[in-house]
C-alpha cells in the first residue's frame, strides 16, 4: 500500500509534517519502537511508529532518523501523547533525510494503525496472487481476511481434491482442513508422529540443498512438501538452506507432485505464498512481545535498578498473560544455534526457533504463542516465560513451568534432521523467580545450564537449573583451602608455562571452553589458525594430564577457572 492511502484514512488520525513528495512510497509492514537503535528489527519498507521515549534531548533526533533511513523504512509516525507535539528537531531531521513524517493524534492507538496496515498489505498480496492464478481466484483471495490458512486448505480440498496441512519446522500442526477437526471416514487427521516425520524429512531435504517439492512416503501414503517462506525472511544465498530450514513453515500435500503438470505445481507455489501472508501477520503480532523481552533483557544486562525492571515486568505481564490479576513468576530460557563452520546468525534464527520450541506441541493454529517473549543478543536467543502465581499457596516455583527434560522431547527428531552434519542447538533453563531482583541470576543460571548442555553429545541438547546444583550453584560454599588446592593442581602448570613462554595457555583454555569446544569458533575468536589452536590445546593436555575431549575434564577446567 502507499503512504498516501494512510494519510487519506481519517480513522488513523495521521497529520503530515514533512515528505509530501514521497507519499507514493510503498509500505510493506509496520513496527512500533522506542529503542534508540531499532535497526536489528528492520528489514525495509516499514511504517515505524514511535512514542518518542527514546528522545532525551534535541541531539537524539538526527541519529535516530539516520538509522531509520539506512534501514530503508518507508516513513516515521510519531505519537503526540508523550510530548504533546512532535518536536521541531525531529521534523528538521526527517526533512534533511527526506523521510516522510506523520504526527499521530493522542486519541489514536498505535494498535489501530498496525492492524490497518497489516490488513491492507495482506489483502494486496492476496490480490496480486489472485491475478497470477486467475482460474483459481476464489482460492487465492481467501487469505488471512477470509479465515487464515485453514480456509486455503479447505479450498484445496474442495477445488482440487487435495488434502493438505501446514506444519511448523518442528512438526507442530499449524493448520488443517475442516474435515480433520472430526474423524473423516477412513482417513484420520495427520498424527503427531507423522507431522514430526514430515518435518524431519523437509528439514533434511532443505539442509542438503535438494529442490522442492520434496517427496516423502509414510506407510502407504505419499506426501509432497512445499516450503512456506515469509517475505521478511531473506537469508544470504550461501546460508539460505540452513536458515530457512529452521524458520520456515511447510505445506504437506497428500499427493505425489512429481506426477503433476507444471501449471498445477505453480498453483501450489502460489498457495504457499498466500499462507506466507498469514505467517507475516503472525510475525507482526509477535513484535510487541519481542520488544518487551528485549527491553527487559537490556535492563537486566546493564544492571538497572530492580524497581525499573519491575516496572517493565508490570507492563509485560498483561500482554503475555491477559486477565492475570497477580504478578507471575518468571523463567529464563537461553538457546543457541552453532554451525560447524563457525558462522553466526546473530540470534535471529535461534529467536524464531525458540519461539516455536516453547509452544505447547499439542496446540494447533497460528496464535498459541501469546505467552512467549523472546529477545536475541549476540549469538543467543533469550526467552522470558511468565508463570501464573498460585493464589493462596506458598509456591516457590519448584519444578513448575518449563522443564528442560521435556522441552525438546517432541522436536528433537525434526531438529536433529535439520542440523545433522551442520550445526547444534543447545538450550538452558533457569528456575522460576518471583521478582525483578532474581532475573539477573536466572539469566546467568540459564546460560550456565546451556553450557552444560553444550558439553553433551548430540545435535539437540538441553539442561535445566537442577543440573547446576552439583557445581555452579555450590561454588560459593567451597572452602577456600579446597578451592586453592583444586585450582592450583589444574591451573598452576599452565600459569607457570605462560609466565616463562608467554604462550597464553590460560586465555586459550578460557576461550576454548567458552566456545564449547568448537575449534573454528575458538580459533576465530583468538585470531589464530586452527592448527595453532590445536597445538596450544595439546600443550594444555600435556602439562595437566587431562583430555579436553572428555566431558569430565572440561567440567574440571571450567570449575577451576570459575573458582580461581
Amino acid at each position: 500500500m502507499r503512504l498516501r492511502a494512510l494519510l487519506d484514512t481519517d480513522a488513523l488520525g495521521l497529520k503530515l509534517l514533512g515528505g509530501e513528495d514521497e507519499l507514493d512510497r510503498g509500505v510493506r509492514g509496520v513496527m512500533t519502537t522506542d529503542l534508540r537503535d531499532p535497526s536489528r528489527y528492520l528489514s525495509g519498507g516499514e511504517l515505524v511508529l514511535t512514542g518518542l521515549a527514546w528522545r532525551r534531548d534535541a541531539a537524539d533526533s538526527e541519529p535516530f532518523v539516520r538509522i531509520l533511513v539506512q534501514a530503508g523504512v518507508a516513513a516515521l509516525a510519531a505519537g503526540e501523547a508523550e510530548l504533546g507535539d512532535v518536536p521541531d528537531d525531529l521534523v528538521v531531521a526527517c526533512a534533511r533525510h527526506r523521510l516522510p513524517l506523520f504526527a499521530v493524534h493522542e486519541s489514536v492507538a498505535f494498535a489501530t494503525i498496525t492492524e490497518h496496515v497489516v490488513r491492507q498489505v495482506s489483502g494486496e498480496r492476496a490480490g496480486d496472487l489472485a491475478a497470477v492464478v486467475d482460474r483459481h481466484r476464489r482460492m487465492m483471495t481467501s487469505g488471512p481476511a477470509g479465515g487464515g490458512p485453514d480456509v486455503v486448505l479447505d479450498l484445496l480440498r474442495s477445488d482440487l481434491d487435495l488434502r493438505a496441512w501446514v506444519l511448523s519446522p518442528t512438526g507442530r500442526l499449524i493448520a488443517a482442513p475442516k474435515e480433520d477437526a472430526g474423524a473423516r471416514e477412513g482417513a484420520p487427521a495427520l498424527s503427531a508422529e507423522a507431522c514430526a516425520r514430515l518435518a524431519a524429512e523437509h528439514l533434511a531435504a532443505v539442509r542438503t540443498g535438494r529442490r522442492g517439492p520434496h517427496r516423502v512416503v509414510l506407510g502407504q501414503t505419499t506426501y509432497s512438501l512445499f516450503p512456506v517462506r515469509g517475505s521478511g525472511h531473506a537469508p544470504s544465498p550461501a546460508r539460505e538452506g540452513r536458515e530457512t530450514a529452521l524458520s520456515d513453515w511447510l505445506l504437506a500435500v497428500e499427493a505425489d507432485a512429481g506426477d503433476w503438470a507444471e501449471e498445477r505445481r505453480d498453483l501450489l507455489q502460489g498457495v504457499t505464498q498466500l499462507i506466507a501472508v498469514e505467517r507475516d501477520r503472525r510475525d507482526a503480532a509477535r513484535t510487541v512481545r519481542r520488544r518487551l523481552a528485549q527491553e527487559v533483557l537490556e535492563l537486566v544486562q546493564t544492571g538497572a535498578a530492580p524497581a525499573e525492571i519491575a516496572a517493565r515486568l508490570r507492563v509485560a505481564a498483561p500482554v503475555l498473560l491477559p486477565g492475570l490479576g497477580t504478578a507471575p513468576h518468571w523463567q529464563v530460557v537461553v538457546a543457541r544455534v552453532e554451525w560447524e563452520d563457525g558462522e553466526d546468525d546473530g540470534g535471529a534464527v535461534t529467536q524464531a526457533l525458540l519461539e516455536e520450541i516453547l509452544v505447547d506441541p499439542a496446540s494447533t493454529g497460528t496464535e498459541p504463542s501469546d505467552r512467549i517473549a523472546v529477545a536475541h543478543t549476540g549469538d543467543e536467543a533469550i526467552a522470558l516465560v511468565p508463570l501464573p502465581s498460585v493464589t493462596g499457596e506458598h509456591d516457590d516455583g519448584g519444578d513448575a513451568g518449563v522443564l528442560a527434560d521435556a522441552l525438546l522431547e517432541s522436536v528433537r527428531g525434526p531438529l536433529t534432521a535439520g542440523l545433522d552434519g551442520d550445526g547444534r542447538l543447545t538450550v538452558g533453563v533457569s528456575a522460576a523467580v518471583h521478582s525483578a531482583e532474581g532475573l539477573r541470576g536466572a539469566l546467568e543460571e540459564a546460560r550456565h545450564a546451556r553450557r552444560v548442555a553444550a558439553a553433551r553429545p548430540g545435535r539437540v541438547c538441553a539442561a535445566g537449573h537442577q543440573e547446576l546444583a552439583s557445581h555452579v550453584l555450590l561454588l560459593p560454599f567451597v572452602p577456600d583451602d579446597v578451592r586453592r588446592a583444586f585450582t592450583a593442581r589444574l591451573l598452576d602448570p599452565l600459569r607457570e608455562y605462560d609466565r616463562r613462554h608467554r604462550a597464553e595457555l590460560i586465555p586459550t583454555l578460557e576461550a576454548f571452553l567458552d566456545c564449547d569446544g568448537s575449534w573454528t569458533r575458538c580459533a576465530s575468536r583468538l585470531h589464530l589458525h586452527v592448527n595453532t589452536l590445536r597445538y596450544r590445546v595439546g600443550r594444555i593436555e600435556q602439562l595437566t594430564g587431562r583430555d579436553l575431549s572428555r566431558l569430565e575434564d572440561k567440567l574440571d577446567f571450567f570449575l577451576a577457572l570459575r573458582m580461581s
